[in-house]
C-alpha cells in the first residue's frame, strides 16, 4: 500500500521534529519546509496528501502560500496551524477553503487525528460502513423472508436504498456484489408478494391495501389546497434511490413534511400509471367513461395526451373548485419559458409541471452508445440524475417556489429496473412491444416466469378482445422474441426498462416539502 506524503511548513520546523519523529514512526512519510517560498516549489515537484501550514511565518504569509497551493492543487486538503484566534485570520483562511485548522500548541494525537479525518476518512468509513451493513445484513434477510405487508416492503426497500447509496462508493467488491444479491432476493419475494395480493387490493372491503396510483390526488394534494397553494412535480420515471440523491440539493430550500412511498398500479408504464393518477381512475374505468380520450396500446396517436383534462375531470368529482394549472415539459427551452413566466403561474392554486428528462435519459441510455458509456451502471445512473437537476432550470425553479412560500410535491408514475435476464414469449402481430408486460391474445410463455393476468379485469384492466392476456416480466427479466433473439438480448440488455414487477418500478417517492 502506497505511503501517505506529507508536506510540514513551519519557520521552527526544528521545534515540531518529535511530532514528525511520531508521525514516520506511525508509517507517514514527512516532508518538511522552513518557509513558503520551499513549500510553494515543493508543490510543484512533488506528490503531496496533506499539507501542515503555519499561518505566521516570515517573508511570505501562510495564507499567501495557502492561496499559491490552491492556484497549483485547488483539490490538495491543507491544515493550517497557527497561534491566533482572530477572527478575520480565519475568516481567510477558511474562505480560502482550508481543510482544518489547529491552534497552538498542537499534540501528537491532535495531529493524527486531522491526517485520519482528511485522508483515511474515505477508508475508516467505507470499513465502518461495511461493517455495519455486515450486521444489518442478517435481520433484513429476515425481514425480506418474513414480509406480510406492503408496509414492511416500504421499510425493507428504504433499508436496500439506504444501504445501496452508503455502500456505492466502497473499495470492496464482495460487499457490493453482497448488497446487489440482496436486492435480487428481495425482488423475486416482492414478486410472490405481489402474485398473492395484487388482486385483492382491489376488493372494495380491503382496508389494508396500499395506496394506489389513483388515489394520489385525492389523498396526497387536493388535502393541502385548503390552506397552501400547491405546485406538483411529477418526474417522469423517478426511482426512490434516484430522489435520495437529489435530495441534498434542495436540503436548504425546503424542508421534507413527508418521505413516502406509494404503489404504481400494472403496468408500471406511462400510459396506464399516469392516466392513472390525473384521472384518479383506474384504466377499464378511463375507457369505460372517457373512451374518447382512453387509446389501448395498439392504437394509434400519444397515450398521455389528455392529462390536463383528466384532472380537471378528477377535480369536478371531488368538487374542488380551485383554479389550475397544467404544463408538460419535454426540453430546457419548455422548463426555461416555465421559469420566465412563474408569476402567471403562481396565480394559481394548484399547479402540476410533468417533466420528462429522467424518461429521456432512460431511453437514450438504450439508444445512445455514448450515453449508456456515462451511465453504465446504477451508481453513474443517479450521478447523471443529479447532475442534470442541480444544473436544470427545475433547480431554479425550485429556488422560487421556496422563496414565494410554495408547498412542493415531487412524485412520479412509475419507477425504472435494470434488466439483464432475457424471457422468450410469443405472440401474434398485436401483441404490445414493450419489454416488461405484454398483452395480447394469443402469448406463449412459460407461467413461472412471469405475472400473469388472465382476466383483466379483476386489475381494472382494459379488455382489448374477449381472450387478452396480461403478462408481467419480474426483478431483472425482460421479454425478447425468438426472432432475431441473439441481436434483440444484445441490444437491450443491461438498459433500464419499465412496465413489469419489481422494487424500484412499483415502489416509488411521494414527497412533501415545505419552504424554508
Amino acid at each position: 500500500m502506497r505511503k501517505i506524503r506529507i508536506l510540514w511548513t513551519d519557520d521552527e520546523i526544528d521545534l515540531l521534529m518529535p511530532h514528525i519523529i511520531f508521525l514516520r514512526e506511525k508509517g507517514y512519510e514527512v516532508e518538511t519546509a522552513n518557509n513558503g517560498s520551499d513549500a510553494i516549489e515543493l508543490v510543484k515537484t512533488s506528490h503531496f496528501d496533506l499539507v501542515f501550514l503555519d499561518e505566521n511565518m516570515p517573508g511570505i504569509s501562510g495564507l499567501e502560500v495557502l492561496s499559491a497551493i490552491k492556484k497549483i492543487l485547488p483539490s490538495l486538503p491543507i491544515v493550517m496551524i497557527t497561534k491566533s484566534e482572530e477572527e478575520n485570520i480565519m475568516d481567510k483562511a477558511i474562505g480560502s477553503k482550508i481543510s482544518d485548522y489547529l491552534i497552538k500548541p498542537v499534540n501528537p494525537n491532535q495531529v493524527l487525528l486531522t491526517i485520519k479525518k482528511h485522508i483515511d476518512k474515505n477508508r475508516l468509513i467505507s470499513e465502518k460502513t461495511t461493517q455495519d451493513y455486515q450486521i444489518d445484513f442478517r435481520s433484513l434477510t429476515l425481514q425480506i423472508n418474513d414480509s406480510m405487508s406492503f408496509n414492511d416492503w416500504i421499510d425493507i426497500y428504504k433499508k436496500l436504498v439506504y444501504w445501496e447509496l452508503e455502500l456505492e462508493k466502497s473499495s470492496d467488491e464482495t460487499i457490493i456484489d453482497i448488497i446487489k444479491m440482496q436486492k435480487t432476493e428481495a425482488n423475486n419475494a416482492f414478486a410472490k408478494f405481489i402474485k398473492r395480493n395484487y388482486f385483492s387490493w382491489f376488493e372494495q372491503k380491503n382496508e389494508n391495501k396500499p395506496l394506489l396510483s389513483p388515489s394520489i390526488f385525492k389523498n396526497k394534494i387536493f388535502p393541502h389546497l385548503s390552506n397552501n397553494k400547491v405546485f406538483v412535480l411529477i418526474i417522469d420515471n423517478l426511482r426512490y434511490d434516484q430522489w435520495k440523491v437529489i435530495q441534498p440539493s434542495i436540503r436548504e430550500m425546503f424542508n421534507v413534511d413527508e418521505d413516502g412511498i406509494f404503489c404504481s398500479i400494472l403496468p408500471t408504464a406511462t400510459q396506464y400509471a399516469r392516466n392513472a393518477m390525473f384521472s384518479g381512475l383506474m384504466p377499464s374505468e378511463i375507457q369505460k367513461l372517457y373512451p374518447d380520450i382512453w387509446l389501448n396500446d395498439e392504437d394509434d396517436g400519444g397515450k398521455n395526451l389528455y392529462e390536463e383534462e383528466m384532472l380537471t375531470k378528477q377535480m369536478q368529482r371531488f368538487g374542488i373548485h380551485k383554479k389550475s394549472y397544467y404544463n408538460k415539459i419535454n426540453n430546457n427551452k419548455d422548463a426555461k419559458k416555465l421559469v420566465e413566466n412563474i408569476k402567471n403561474v403562481l396565480e394559481n392554486d394548484l399547479m402540476v409541471c410533468v417533466f420528462n428528462f429522467v424518461d429521456m435519459l432512460s431511453h437514450a441510455r438504450t439508444e445512445m452508445d455514448m450515453i449508456r458509456q456515462l451511465a453504465e451502471d446504477e451508481s453513474a445512473y443517479r450521478s447523471l440524475t443529479v447532475s442534470w437537476f442541480e444544473h436544470s432550470p427545475i433547480f431554479d425553479l425550485m429556488k422560487i417556489l421556496s422563496q414565494e412560500k410554495i408547498k412542493v410535491i415531487i412524485t412520479t408514475d412509475h419507477g425504472t429496473v435494470r434488466v439483464n435476464n432475457p424471457i422468450k414469449v410469443i405472440g401474434d402481430r398485436n401483441t404490445t412491444t414493450n419489454l416488461r408486460y405484454k398483452q395480447g391474445r394469443s402469448l406463449n410463455y412459460n407461467p413461472k416466469e412471469v405475472f400473469e393476468i388472465t382476466q383483466p379485469g379483476k386489475a381494472f384492466l382494459p379488455l382489448t378482445n374477449i381472450s387478452s392476456t396480461y403478462i408481467f416480466s419480474i426483478n431483472n427479466d425482460f421479454f425478447a422474441y425468438p426472432n432475431n433473439y441473439n441481436h434483440y438480448v444484445k441490444y437491450y440488455k443491461d438498459t433500464f426498462q419499465h412496465g413489469g414487477v419489481s422494487l424500484e418500478e412499483m415502489l416509488i417517492p411521494i414527497i412533501t416539502l415545505s419552504p424554508k
